[in-house]
């Protein structure tokens, strides 16, 4: 699912090369499996049906629904599998804790329901939290981070046993491991872990490193990577941890230094996308990391620049849905 911005997004002053990571985004989901592009409206959809044709992008389905902003990994629904069937979970999105306008992309999930575009059942959750803010192991263990979840501004009457129970529940998972270290400079979620640290597989976690003491990420992620040597598997064995590296520093025009994460990929159906960021040593270690972490899949890399102008990256635009859960779509 991706949300497609527009000229009422915080976009607009970037809006062409933005969609051209967009259109990149689009031609490399569609080579492996299908794609729901959500619009504003219908001269919107037209817009980008015809940019897609243009650039021979197939299998995409269209969605109309208002939207503030184009954050589908917080704004979509969850997928879970509950007796090998698909279910979707619509949380509430508060804009990461009131800093942005967020009532019509908490809406949009709403609107694609009612538009009959679900498959699967969708459940509304009366709870604040983000898709970027967790990551699974899909065996039932969860990676988060206490700065986000526990951020009084989500879920301020629940203390983290309750925030812990919930999503044990609504996840059905056994484990959640709680991380207290490592933010990057220009974050304004609170610290997702998706631009932190990611599982691989269940028994891999690729993280966001840094190894020049100079820099201002250096101690937190230092932090971090003890954290992550101290977790353990189910069995007791450690994890194996895969460090990505830091790219050079990107900055926006009030010289604030702009999130850009190598954990920031996204997981599809054989193959992973993966952000780069003009440096070419960095973009080529994460990229041989992953492949690494990935064997058995096609690594792609997708030019994110324009992306992090607005503080995020490519995992963040994306959400990926169960298949099953979108009518007449694998």
């Amino acid at each position: 699912m991706l949300t497609w911005p527009h000229p009422g997004t915080a976009w607009a002053p970037q809006l062409a090369a933005v969609e051209q990571v967009y259109t990149e985004l689009a031609q490399a989901i569609t080579r492996h499996e299908s794609l729901l592009v959500v619009c504003r409206d219908e001269a919107h959809r037209e817009g980008i049906a015809g940019r897609l044709k243009a650039h021979g992008v197939e299998h995409v389905r269209f969605a109309l629904a208002p939207s503030n902003d184009t954050w589908a990994r917080d704004h979509g629904p969850i997928g879970v599998y509950e007796r090998d069937r698909p279910r979707l979970l619509d949380f509430v999105f508060n804009g990461w804790g009131g800093k942005h306008a967020y009532v019509l992309d908490d809406a949009i999930n709403a609107h694609l329901a009612e538009a009959g575009c679900f498959a699967a059942p969708m459940e509304h959750v009366d709870f604040i939290l983000e898709g970027g803010a967790i990551d699974s192991d899909g065996a039932g263990s969860l990676l988060t981070t206490r700065h986000c979840l526990m951020t009084p501004t989500r879920n301020a009457t629940l203390d983290e046993a309750a925030i812990e129970a919930r999503l044990r529940a609504l996840f059905g998972v056994s484990r959640i491991l709680w991380l207290s270290h490592g933010e990057l400079a220009g974050d304004d979620t609170d610290g997702h872990i998706d631009t932190l640290a990611r599982f691989c597989d269940p028994g891999t976690i690729a993280y966001a490193s840094c190894d020049d003491p100079d820099d201002e990420h250096f101690a937190g992620l230092a932090a971090m990577a003890e954290e992550l040597r101290a977790l353990r598997q189910p069995s007791g064995a450690p994890y194996r941890l895969l460090p990505l590296p830091l790219p050079r520093a990107h900055h926006d025009a009030t010289g604030q230094r702009l999130p850009a994460t190598y954990a920031n990929f996204l997981i599809i159906n054989g193959a992973v996308l993966v952000p780069t960021y003009e440096d070419s040593s960095a973009d080529a270690r994460a990229l041989g990391t992953l492949a690494e972490a990935f064997p058995d899949r096609e690594i792609i890399g997708i030019g994110c620049v324009p992306l992090i102008q607005q503080y995020g990256s490519l995992h963040c635009v994306t959400m990926q849905l169960p298949a099953g859960s979108l009518v007449g779509m694998d």
